[in-house]
C-alpha cells in the first residue's frame, strides 16, 4: 500500500511539473534546425531566436503544420537586451546556444567571430544570470576544434580533459567559452554543458570546414562532381543524434559547467568516400578528396557523456548516408533541394 501511495504522489507530482520552455538560438543552423524538428516532434515546439530570416534548412525538415507550431525571435546574440526580451517574454526555462560563425568566417573577420561566438555566449549567460529564478539549464555548443592536431596527444584515444591547443580563431574562442562557462559557475552557480562536435553531417550542414562529407552525399544524390577539400582523420556524427545528445543534455539538469565531446564514427576520409561510393555507386569517379588533414584531434573519448548521459544515440554511418541521401532525393524530387552550397 505504501509503495502505491509513494508511486501515486510521485505521478502527481510528474503531472504538476511544468513543461520546459526551450529558448534554441541559431536555430535555423544545421544541429539547431534539427533540435527544433526533436522538440516539436517530443510535442514541445520551441521558441527560435535568429538573426537571419531565411529558414530553408527548417523547411527541408519539418512540415508546414510543424513549422506553425513554433515561435520565432527575431533577435541578435550580441544584443543582451534582445536575449533578455526573448527569455521574459516567452517563460524561457532551458537554453540550447547554438548561434555562431564557423571557421571560415571566423578566420575571415576575426573581431565579428569573436563579437558572435564569445560577445553572444557571454549575453546568455548574464540574461540567465539576471533570470535565474526562471532559466535551469543552459547547454551550449562548443567544439573539438580546442583540441590541437592529433600527434600533439601521442597514440590514445583524446580526453575531455586533455590540454586544447586550438590552431584556429573559432577553436579559440570556444575555448574562451568554456572558460567563462567556468567562472560563471564558481561565482554565480550557473550550471551548463558544453557540447564538442567533430564533424557532423547530414541535411542542413552546407556551411563550415567539415561540410564537405554532406556536400560529398548531395553531390552524389544529384551525379555531379565534388571534392571535399581536406583528406585524413575525422569523426563522422549524424545530425540526428548530435541534436538529440543536445536536448537530452539540457534535460539532466546536473550542476557545475560540464564539457563533453561526443563520438560518432572514426574514420578516415578516403574511407567516407568508399563507403559512400558503394551505397551510392554513381559517386563513383565523382567525389573526391585533397588537401592537408584538419589539424584537429579525431579520436575523441566520450566515456563521460555516455556515463552521466547513459545510452548515447550513435547511427552507423552507413545508415546515417542511407537517410541523408533519401531526404536529399525526396528534396530534390519536390523540386526544394538548395544546391548552392555544392559551388563553395
Amino acid at each position: 500500500m505504501q509503495f502505491g501511495m509513494v508511486n501515486s504522489a510521485s505521478s502527481a507530482f510528474e503531472a504538476a511539473r511544468p513543461t520546459p520552455r526551450f529558448l534554441v538560438t541559431g536555430a535555423k543552423g544545421c544541429i539547431g534546425a534539427w533540435v527544433v524538428r526533436n522538440l516539436v516532434r517530443r510535442g514541445n515546439p520551441p521558441v527560435i531566436f535568429d538573426v537571419d530570416d531565411s529558414n530553408h534548412r527548417l523547411r527541408a525538415l519539418l512540415s508546414p503544420e510543424e513549422l506553425q507550431s513554433v515561435s520565432f525571435v527575431r533577435g541578435d546574440v550580441t544584443r543582451l537586451t534582445d536575449l533578455e526580451s526573448a527569455v521574459d517574454g516567452h517563460g524561457i526555462t532551458h537554453i540550447v546556444h547554438l548561434a555562431a560563425l564557423q571557421v571560415p568566417a571566423c578566420a575571415a573577420q576575426p573581431i565579428m567571430g569573436a563579437m558572435v561566438n564569445v560577445i553572444g555566449t557571454l549575453n546568455v549567460f548574464e540574461a540567465v544570470r539576471r533570470r535565474r529564478d526562471l532559466v535551469k539549464q543552459i547547454v551550449y555548443a562548443s567544439s573539438a576544434a580546442v583540441y590541437g592536431p592529433e600527434e600533439f596527444y601521442g597514440a590514445r584515444r583524446v580526453g575531455e580533459d586533455a590540454p586544447p591547443y586550438p590552431g584556429t580563431h573559432y577553436g579559440v574562442f570556444k575555448q574562451c567559452n568554456e572558460g567563462n562557462a567556468r567562472v560563471y559557475f564558481a561565482t554565480e552557480g550557473i550550471s551548463s554543458i558544453g557540447l564538442r562536435p567533430w564533424a557532423v553531417y547530414g541535411v542542413g550542414r552546407d556551411q563550415g570546414l567539415t561540410s564537405g562529407p554532406t556536400k560529398a552525399i548531395k553531390a552524389a544524390v544529384l551525379g555531379r562532381p565534388y571534392t571535399i577539400r581536406f583528406t585524413g582523420g575525422l569523426d563522422l556524427q549524424y545530425v540526428r543524434d548530435t541534436a538529440e545528445i543536445f536536448v537530452r543534455c539540457a534535460e539532466l539538469g546536473l550542476e557545475g559547467a560540464r564539457v563533453y565531446s561526443l563520438r560518432g564514427t572514426v574514420t578516415q576520409t578516403s574511407q567516407f568516400i568508399e563507403t559512400l561510393t558503394r551505397l551510392l555507386p554513381q559517386a563513383r569517379g565523382l567525389v573526391r578528396a585533397e588537401g592537408q588533414p584538419l589539424p584537429i584531434a579525431y579520436d575523441l573519448d566520450d566515456s563521460a557523456l555516455v556515463r552521466d548521459l547513459g545510452e548515447v544515440p550513435r547511427t552507423p554511418l552507413e545508415d546515417g548516408i542511407r537517410e541523408t541521401a533519401d531526404l536529399f532525393t525526396r528534396l530534390h524530387r519536390e523540386g526544394r533541394l538548395d544546391t548552392r552550397d555544392l559551388d563553395t
